[in-house]
């Protein structure tokens, strides 16, 4: 079993460039299936992620390739297997392949959703979306058997913008018959990146993001298309708050103000510095950080995926800050491992004060409360899922001493050979 050992207390300093977005690469990819024509997505990211959807792609039906220089292509003449059970690595993503080989064959069987430990996910979302077009589903023991002789568009209002459903619904309607209007809808920019590719092939799609509602009418045909997959904002926060909290200067080739807005206004109340230019964002560390309140959610507001790295930079933060999450119910398991290195961070059940989300009364412990500054000591800690584990390596990169870090297949996931590109910025940072 491979593990990180991580000396910390180096400000990180230079360049780094920020890779194709995981999540969009894989919707993307699953996208191809709507066609029989070849497809060619470039800036693909090299991270296990990709390999996982190759995997279920080509257990589908498709001829895949993915070259060094980050480009994928891909064909799939015909669907040979339908049965995404049998794949050995389970995630989130076969559940969104139900749209593309319902069209194409009229039915499919899809594992119960996996993926990282960070909550529930609404599977029912995607499950009442897909009735309400027609489907049929039987919810079985370890898998969703899912058939339908035709999808038809449909009204489809979700209680909460869920940018799974979204995605899930939009490669189902852009081949149904008739028009689908999904309100609610998540608005983030990768779901924007996957309509733009969709409708490169032929979909007609229309959206209001200031209404989150999104108009598809559905064609007869998708042809292969040309696309390229948008920069990684999660990788770019991640070598911003790495930069912040070891007291670097790190420039970050790719990041973009328009995607990190909510984070660069953070950044900004906790008294980080920062310059926008032309190819991406300069972060220079402060001397001492400033305790601020936060609360994830939807696009455009503070993402769930953010939270985590930049928990350890109000570690350094003067007084208490608190972090509201409002997205996933079960998101600070990581918190313990920081305490054990010297953090001061409690979680609790209950909403901030002043505010009420979806998991007020529900007993889930979805509120931290960070006391700073604390100084954290290196020690050994095994991750759980990919943003947590971020936030473990860049604890043990402020950290005094040695941390030893093991369950690296969750950075691998989301991050294209991580510690490679933090050596290069002078971390000390060995695989073994």
């Amino acid at each position: 079993m491979e593990k990180l050992r991580i000396r910390g207390g180096r400000p990180l300093k230079g360049e780094a460039e920020v890779r194709g977005s995981k999540n969009m690469a894989s919707k993307m990819m699953i996208a191809s299936l709507l066609t029989d024509e070849p497809c060619v997505i470039e800036n693909i990211p090299l991270s296990a992620e990709t390999d996982i959807t190759r995997e279920l792609c080509e257990h589908i039906g498709s001829r895949v390739a993915v070259g060094k220089e980050r480009i994928c292509r891909l064909v799939t003449p015909s669907i040979r297997n339908t049965r995404l059970t049998e794949l050995t690595r389970k995630n989130r993503i076969p559940i969104l392949a139900l749209g593309p080989l319902l069209h194409r064959q009229g039915y499919a069987e899809v594992p119960v959703p996996g993926g990282c430990p960070i909550g529930h996910r609404p599977i029912n979302f995607h499950v009442e979306a897909l009735k309400s077009m027609g489907a049929q589903v039987e919810r079985r023991p370890e898998s969703y058997f899912v058939q339908a002789k035709e999808i038809h568009g449909a009204d489809i209002d979700f209680p909460f913008p869920s940018v799974g459903a979204t995605e899930n619904v939009m490669l189902a309607a852009v081949l149904a018959h008739g028009k689908t209007v999904i309100r609610n809808a998540a608005i983030e920019p990768e779901i924007f990146g996957l309509a733009g590719m969709l409708k490169s092939m032929g979909a007609d799609i229309e959206h209001d993001e200031k209404r989150r509602l999104i108009e598809i009418n559905g064609v007869e045909k998708l042809h292969g298309v040309e696309a390229r997959v948008m920069p990684d904002r999660n990788e770019a926060v991640s070598f911003a708050v790495a930069a912040l909290a070891t007291g670097g200067d790190v420039f970050v080739h790719g990041a973009r103000e328009q995607d990190l807005i909510s984070f660069l206004e953070k950044i900004k109340e906790a008294g980080g510095l920062y310059e926008v230019q032309a190819d991406g964002i300069r972060f220079s560390g402060s001397g001492s950080y400033r305790a601020l309140n936060l609360e994830t959610s939807p696009h455009p507001g503070f993402m769930t995926d953010w939270q985590q790295p930049f928990s350890v930079l109000l570690t350094r933060g003067r007084g208490e800050s608190i972090i509201h999450e409002t997205i996933y119910e079960d998101r600070f398991g990581y918190t313990r491992d920081l305490n054990r290195m010297g953090a001061k961070i409690s979680v609790l059940t209950d909403c901030p004060s002043g505010f009420v989300c979806r998991f007020h009364g529900q007993g889930s412990g979805h509120t931290a409360v960070i006391a700073g500054p604390a100084k954290l000591q290196g020690t050994e800690i095994v991750m759980t899922d990919i943003r947590a584990g971020m936030a473990h390596m860049i604890a043990a990169l402020v950290a005094e001493g040695e941390s030893v870090i093991s369950g690296v297949e969750h950075v691998d996931r989301g991050y294209e050979k991580i510690d490679e590109r933090l050596r290069e910025l002078g971390a000390d940072i060995k695989r073994v």
